[in-house]
């Protein structure tokens, strides 16, 4: 009956933990089995369709994705129009438009139109894959939080090896020197054979397998669930960590922001055609990979009314100031185009009317990004980013959460006061450049604070290192994995009170299992020793004891699935069908 139940126990307990397993299991059965591979002749036709596995797939391969068909590699639409279902993958739950030029992520499902795709990414560089590894990392790394487990393992055994021998003693002794009645003995056996038992049951209902599975059951169950909302964490480290921070520091583009800003005026301070002024701008820009630079550049095509194909004029001499702009030379005209800062690092003087103009846009919330062409200034160009939906609702909720928010951007002081105060954040550090965010993260660490940092992972990767949790913003081929510890697919910032609160959950779920696995051994062992029986005449026989032995594990793992039906706070919900109305 012991060998049983203690079978029968692991059983049930190894089919609990396959379960925390499931995540992975669903995001290795996205990956479609076969594509369409096209075939193309020199003039660019397509000439033929061939259905391959999908594990044959190479990069630039084009493949077909029919309707209802699961897109089978990451790559680019270069032909066809179309809305991909992408929420098993970033937890997007409305279909993304998709049409030339767009991304799309392996493992989505093409709802309507056709689409050609051509692959950028196979095998384990796919963002699947990375997902699936991120999450295997995450469920395999210990929390720091199971030390205290591993603490008490190591005094755990030998102490109950000692009590089940003190226990066996104990009985003996007094059976031998008749220190109880010999009616307590029952009639199948003698006082040694009383004694053996009581020294077993000691043995058997001792459980260091609760305590040992409390934290590492919880953690897989979190990230599994957390994967599945879209918020990748990896491993119990960040899922620790998260639950005790208390400051959050954003970045401003891509993260307040939609990240997509665009012009939205244009101001010339010396007679120059407008198509001129852009032509010029444009070409200094199109070398510069910030985002107001793209935005520049856009606008440009758009003006000329030729977005596919443009050849700008020859630039020499490029050079890209990090967080001020870029110099160069162009249809031999020295160009800068930057922040007022570059301006005066390059001895370029600021007129009083430029200086009202720049006010002007600080206070709409806009970058004024200066022109300026032979150290003189020429013009000035308004570009706005608007906030991403439900910023302020999500900076008020972290408030809510006793969570202090603070900004730092590369940004003007004057846009990122006004970005601040229309998001609702005090604390404000603009025209930082990437390593004065770290700075920053590091002095807030300092006066004792739990810092988190939430960039978009590419500029702010050094804020992102040194925070004590790094929320990188970015959805499928872009995850910053390298420099985050929690990855938000959907590039929402409700998920960072999404990750905040399932880390605060997970770890209480950790503490309860912790006061079961050590109260369930507190009473039970006492209970084990027969310190009852003199009173009840109740003892509990090896075969029980190995079946409560059995049930305390199984009762522990599975107060940790409970951590499967977790659902992020109400506000959240009521907050995304808000912007599901207005939209």
């Amino acid at each position: 009956m012991l060998i049983s139940f203690i079978l029968l126990g692991k059983f049930l307990e190894v089919l609990a933990k396959g379960k925390t397993s499931e995540a992975i299991a669903k995001l290795m059965d996205l990956a479609p089995d076969t594509a369409t591979l096209l075939m193309y002749d020199s003039d660019g036709n397509v000439v033929k369709e061939r259905e391959i596995d999908s594990r044959l797939i190479q990069k630039n391969d084009v493949i077909k994705v029919l309707p209802g068909g699961k897109v089978a590699s990451d790559g680019f639409v270069i032909w066809g129009q179309s809305h991909v279902n992408e929420s098993m993958i970033t937890g997007e739950s409305l279909p993304v438009a998709k049409r030339k030029g767009d991304n799309v992520i392996g493992g989505t499902v093409n709802e309507n139109g056709v689409l050609h795709v051509r692959v950028t990414h196979v095998g384990s560089e796919s963002a699947l894959s990375q997902i699936v590894g991120l999450v295997e990392s995450a469920q395999m790394a210990k929390a720091p939080v199971q030390k205290f487990a591993d603490r008490i393992s190591k005094v755990f055994v030998p102490l109950v090896i000692a009590l089940a021998l003190t226990t066996w003693l104990a009985w003996f002794l007094a059976g031998k020197f008749n220190w109880y009645p010999k009616s307590w003995i029952p009639s199948s056996m003698d006082s040694f054979q009383l004694a053996l038992q009581f020294g077993i049951s000691v043995m058997v209902i001792a459980c260091p397998c609760a305590l040992g599975l409390a934290t590492p059951t919880a953690v897989m169950v979190a990230t599994g669930v957390g994967a599945s909302q879209g918020v990748l964490i990896k491993g119990g480290q960040a899922l620790e960590s998260a639950h005790k921070v208390n400051c959050i520091v954003f970045d401003k583009t891509g993260t307040l922001t939609t990240g997509k800003p665009v012009v939205v005026r244009t101001k010339l301070l010396k007679t120059m055609a407008l198509p001129d002024f852009y032509e010029v701008v444009a070409a200094a820009e199109v070398n510069s990979e910030h985002p107001l630079a793209k935005a520049i550049v856009q606008y440009a095509k758009n003006f000329r009314g030729d977005e596919e194909h443009h050849a700008w004029p020859e630039v020499r001499d490029f050079l890209s100031v990090t967080g001020r702009g870029v110099k160069a030379t162009v249809r031999n005209v020295n160009v800068i185009v930057g922040n007022k800062t570059l301006m005066i690092e390059s001895g370029v003087a600021i007129s009083d009317e430029a200086s009202e103009i720049l006010m002007e846009s600080e206070q709409m919330a806009q970058t004024g990004i200066i022109v300026a062409i032979n150290q003189e200034v020429v013009g000035i160009i308004g570009i706005s980013d608007p906030l991403k939906p439900g910023a302020q609702e999500v900076i008020s909720l972290l408030r809510l959460m006793k969570v202090e928010s603070i900004m730092v951007t590369g940004d003007n002081w004057g846009t990122a006061k006004a970005i601040a105060r229309e998001v609702g954040i005090e604390n404000v550090v603009a025209e930082s450049k990437p390593e004065g965010k770290a700075e920053k993260v590091k002095e807030l660490q300092l006066q004792g604070k739990v810092v988190a940092m939430v960039g978009d992972g590419i500029n702010d990767s050094p804020a992102l290192v040194s925070a004590d949790v790094g929320m990188a913003i970015g959805a499928g081929t872009d995850i910053a994995i390298e420099a985050a510890d929690i990855v938000l697919m959907k590039s929402n910032l409700e998920d960072v009170i999404t990750a905040i609160d399932l880390s605060r959950k997970t770890l209480f779920r950790i503490r309860m299992n912790y006061v079961w696995a050590l109260g369930y051994n507190i009473i039970g062992i006492p209970v084990a020793a027969g310190a009852l029986f003199p009173f009840t005449r109740f003892r509990l026989p090896p075969w029980l004891a190995g079946a409560a032995m059995a049930a305390s594990s199984v009762s522990v793992v599975c107060c940790s699935l409970l951590l499967r039906y977790y659902r992020r706070p109400k506000r959240l919900d009521m907050l995304q069908c808000s912007e599901v109305r207005v939209d």
